[in-house]
């Protein structure tokens, strides 16, 4: 027989998770509250998290030429050129052989589009060309009657690009100074707090800091497999445009979703006005495959081991970000959640609890 609940016991239960309930909920409110103020803030919060990603891809640069006696501001503003310049390049050697090859992509995609009409009035679609001409004709019809949507999303888009070239901007200028001054924000840092904080935030500060520098390192290796991967697949094809299709994705990889849809949109596009519709339905598979090795295999692996995250961490981590702010909230995503780690990590270290050591004369 069952023995009676103790009401003794079931009260205190209750009050117990009562009290435990109305913690989180403060915790879950002053969360909502910091994340609406960075919200807020986001002109200034975006701009800030572009430069500290930039500076840690940059910092190993800026730090050999400090310890090789450069000042810190010449050894700061060098690689803050030398980026300036290396993305600059990189910009021209995707927009240059483009631009060269205007004329045969619009000659191929006009040519693409009477392949595709052609087949589309054959079996099985045996569309005609009546129907393809109705289509046409509704479609521009939409179009005219969306004139005012058309003109919205145009100066939508000019805002877009505008603000991104002011946050690149603000960005370089940040990691310029980040660069300069960088080794003295932890000590600037320790003498503005009182007590215990001057220990505890610098440090984990510091360990933030190793922790994002992992962040963009494996982020940047993913990206240079996705481009090896993909840009093997388009030349033993004979794609045109290899090398800035190549730089393309690798670039874009860091622009987790729409980035891969992007490339990978670009790429077939190129291989089917210039090889054919076979051979843009295998560069689909291939990008298709290892967009699938990415986000499966080789991202979370490889974030996993450089942030101390499981790899089903990283991919709900994903996730949730992209579904709460879309791209930028995949993007940094991981990055958040690896930060969220080390503040766990540390105030595990600092409430854990020391075992006592019985001194000799205990022993005895």
């Amino acid at each position: 027989m069952t023995a009676p609940l103790s009401s003794t016991r079931t009260r205190a239960a209750l009050r117990t998770s009562a009290r435990l309930s109305a913690e989180m909920l403060l915790v879950l409110l002053m969360a909502w509250v910091g994340l609406w103020i960075v919200g807020q803030m986001w002109s200034v919060v975006w701009p800030l998290v572009v430069a500290l990603f930039l500076t840690t891809l940059t910092w190993p640069f800026a730090s050999f030429l400090r310890r090789r006696g450069w000042p810190p501001a010449l050894a700061a503003s060098a690689v803050t050129v030398v980026f300036l310049v290396v993305a600059l390049g990189v910009v021209a050697l995707i927009a240059v052989p483009v631009a060269s090859q205007t004329g045969d992509l619009t000659d191929g995609v006009v040519q693409g589009i009477h392949k595709v009409r052609e087949w589309a009035s054959g079996p099985p679609l045996n569309i005609g060309d009546k129907q393809i001409s109705d289509a046409t004709d509704a479609t521009i019809t939409r179009i005219q009657n969306s004139v005012g949507s058309v003109v919205t999303a145009l100066v939508t888009g000019v805002s877009t690009v505008l603000n991104g070239l002011v946050t690149a901007v603000l960005a370089l200028f940040l990691m310029f100074f980040f660069l300069k001054d960088g080794p003295r924000f932890l000590p600037w840092l320790t003498r503005q707090l009182p007590g215990r904080l001057a220990t505890d935030v610098p440090t984990v500060a510091e360990r933030s800091w190793d922790t994002l520098g992992s962040f963009v390192r494996s982020q940047a290796l993913v990206g240079l497999l996705d481009a090896v991967l993909i840009g093997a697949g388009l030349w033993i094809l004979g794609v045109p445009l290899v090398l800035p299709l190549a730089v393309l994705t690798f670039v874009t990889a860091f622009v987790p979703i729409v980035g891969a849809v992007f490339a990978g949109f670009v790429a077939v596009l190129i291989a089917l006005v210039s090889n054919g519709l076979t051979d843009a339905l295998i560069v689909l598979a291939i990008i298709l495959v290892v967009q699938q090795l990415e986000g499966n295999v080789f991202q979370p692996m490889i974030q996993s081991r450089g942030l101390g995250l499981h790899a089903a961490v990283v991919l709900l981590a994903v996730t949730l970000g992209g579904s709460l702010a879309g791209v930028v909230g995949s993007l940094l995503a991981v990055p958040a959640a690896a930060l969220v780690a080390v503040v766990w990590n540390y105030l595990r270290e600092q409430l854990a609890e020391v075992p006592e050591v019985s001194s000799p004369s205990e022993q005895g």
